[in-house]
């Protein structure tokens, strides 16, 4: 399970080293891409294969939701291995998707990581802690 939070940086080249926490879970490769609420999602080989198993390879094609969600998740995807340093490499695409420059957070969400610019990660961690527990709330009520 991927957990915590970890500020880090981008180098030159757009390459970010992940924690050495993660770095183990990621010696088989990472996916990279479009994140929903202005991140970027990184999942290990598979995570991912799971997630479109069970969740995107099931969309219907025919389906206008459908096939955005597809071309969300599947055309801003990148596979790619770790360096020896444990960096990886963003293609400008998602950069810019996520709107990072150089500060960024790092956060372990369960099967993911989330890739945020730090300011926004604050703005959102903030809106979460200020909101958390109605919505566990809601959740609970609609498991009744």
């Amino acid at each position: 399970m991927l957990l915590g939070e970890y500020e880090h940086t981008l180098d030159d080249k757009n390459r970010l080293t992940l924690p050495a926490r993660f770095r183990q879970d990621f010696v088989d490769g990472i996916v990279v891409t479009r994140g929903m609420d202005g991140c970027l999602f990184a999942y290990t080989r598979g995570d991912w294969d799971t997630l479109v198993a069970g969740r995107l390879g099931g969309l219907d094609p025919l389906s206008k939701e459908g096939r955005r969600m597809q071309r969300f998740f599947f055309s801003g995807a990148a596979e790619t291995e770790l360096d020896k340093q444990g960096r990886v490499g963003l293609p400008a695409a998602l950069l810019q998707h996520a709107k990072l420059d150089r500060d960024v957070v790092v956060a372990g969400v369960h099967d993911h990581l989330e890739i945020w610019d730090r300011d926004a990660w604050r703005r959102e961690l903030a809106e979460v802690e200020g909101s958390a527990e109605h919505v566990a709330e809601r959740l609970a009520a609609q498991r009744d």
